[in-house]
Order: C-alpha cells, then sequence, then structure tokens
C-alpha cells in the first residue's frame, strides 16, 4: 500500500473547475475492505475539500460533500488481491486524509491445515484462506526467542498452497513455527511443531592468544556485550572477535547460551 501526494496546476478552469488543485493516491491490493477519508471545508470556506474520486480511472459515484465518506470498492467487481489506484482530488489549501489506508494492504489471515518435519530437516506447511501475498517468515524457538531463519514468499491466494523450507537442526528438541506479518505490524502465527535432532550437542573454545571462538561443528551463532546489544551474528565453525572490546560477552549457539570474557 502507497500514498502520495501530487500537486496539480491547471491552465485553465475549463479543464477541472479549479485553478490549483492537489491529489492523493492510494494504491494497493483489493482485500474486500473499503477506504474512509476526513473531509473537511475547502480554505476559501465554501464546499467541502474533495472534489473527486477515482478507482483505476474510473469516476466514483460515492457522495463526497461531507465531512468524511466512504469510498465502496465493493461495486467495481474487483476480485480479491486485484491491483488498485485510488486518485483523491481535492481544492487547493486543504488537504483530506485517508483514515485507513492498510484497506489495500494485505492481511495475514492464513490458516495451516499441516505442518510436518521431515527426517531430513525439510519443513513443509499447507495453508488456506491466504488474502494477499505476504512472506511466509519460517522462525525456531532457541535462546530463550523466537529466531528468524528465513522466508517463502506467500501465494495470497485463498485456496490450499504448499511451502517447503530446508532446516538446519540444533541438538535436542526443535521447535518451528511460520508467521506473517502486514505492513502495519499486524502478527499471524502457526502452532508451533516440534521434532528431536540426534546431532551432537556442539561445544566451543575461546583462543584468547588468537582471539577467535571456535566451535565443534558449524552453527548459527550471536554474540551480546554485557548491554544486550549484538556485538556480532554468522554461521559457521569459527568467529573472530579481535575487534571487540575487552569486556564479559554472552555467546549463542547451536541450543546453549555462555559467557566468556575477553581480556
Amino acid at each position: 500500500m502507497k500514498i502520495r501526494h501530487i500537486l496539480l496546476i491547471c491552465a485553465a478552469v475549463l479543464f477541472t473547475g479549479h485553478l490549483t488543485a492537489g491529489v492523493i493516491v492510494v494504491e494497493g491490493k483489493y482485500q474486500l475492505r473499503n477506504l474512509f477519508v476526513l473531509n473537511g471545508q475547502s480554505s476559501a470556506g465554501v464546499g467541502f475539500c474533495v472534489f473527486e474520486v477515482l478507482v483505476n480511472g474510473d469516476i466514483s459515484t460515492d457522495e463526497v460533500n461531507s465531512d468524511a465518506f466512504e469510498i465502496d470498492l465493493s461495486q467495481y467487481g474487483f476480485e480479491l488481491g486485484d491491483e488498485i489506484e485510488v486518485r483523491i482530488k481535492h481544492k487547493d489549501g486543504c488537504e483530506p486524509r485517508v483514515l485507513n489506508p492498510e484497506a489495500l494492504e494485505p492481511m495475514p489471515t492464513f490458516e495451516v491445515k499441516d505442518i510436518t518435519v521431515s527426517d531430513d530437516g525439510l519443513l513443509e506447511w499447507s495453508t488456506i484462506n491466504e488474502q494477499g501475498a505476504l512472506p511466509f517468515v519460517v522462525q525456531q524457538f532457541k535462546w530463550n526467542k523466537w529466531v528468524n531463519l528465513g522466508e517463502v514468499q506467500g501465494e495470497g491466494t485463498s485456496n490450499e498452497n504448499v511451502y517447503q523450507f530446508k532446516l538446519v537442526p540444533i541438538s535436542g528438541e526443535n521447535r518451528i513455527r511460520v508467521i506473517q506479518k502486514s505492513f502495519s505490524g499486524k502478527v499471524r502465527a502457526s502452532e508451533p511443531v516440534s521434532f528431536e535432532s540426534p546431532k551432537d550437542e556442539v561445544t566451543y573454545r575461546y583462543d584468547k592468544k588468537r582471539d577467535q571462538i571456535t566451535f565443534s561443528d558449524e552453527t548459527a551463532f550471536e554474540i551480546y556485550n554485557r548491554y544486550g546489544q549484538i556485538a556480532k551474528r554468522g554461521f559457521g565453525k569459527s568467529v573472530s572477535v579481535s575487534n571487540l572490546r575487552k569486556s564479559t560477552y554472552y555467546l549463542t549457539y547451536d541450543s546453549s547460551i555462555d559467557e566468556f570474557i575477553k581480556k
């Protein structure tokens, strides 16, 4: 969903009825919802600010001569997910406000029919009732929080859709879920799926002379300072800490959280 403001300078009253005017453009995809506009008086004190609304180039028949009005998108025969451009033309010296521009953005409405993990770590889930294409974020619960592993683009259709994501399991219990987040911040999450990994627990060794941490196997890791600020993040069998100041740090890796002191 995007909103743009355009100033139109018209050469003659013949074309628009106003010497100068502005246009608010709201763009997005049809989500079965209407737009609501807060109107106001024109700067001249005669009539209202908005004088015309166009939906995908067609002049709207909605009544705009009021303090607030609704742009009824259901009357155009749009299908869920159709591209929409709404142009709200207004007089110079005043500006209407679209109260719910998020009405044209996809919302996380998916329902998970099934979610499984194969023996080789392939996550697969099927969904219905998606209303607009949003990415699925695959998350794993470790280090006392949900950690993002990657994204898979959603299809955004209401029929059944099937998705896959290759996991790198941690030792012991693995808890996985998928979420979607709208542009306005609304989050919808699946129920977690759990499985046990037979892989050995990863250990680490801090080499003070080389200023390096070495892991017994490849792992995702994060290093935080004592204030909880991220200092390093990555994936591998080793990480240099030569550029870190002397202090106490917290190291998260595999399924573990440890503390080390750089002297």
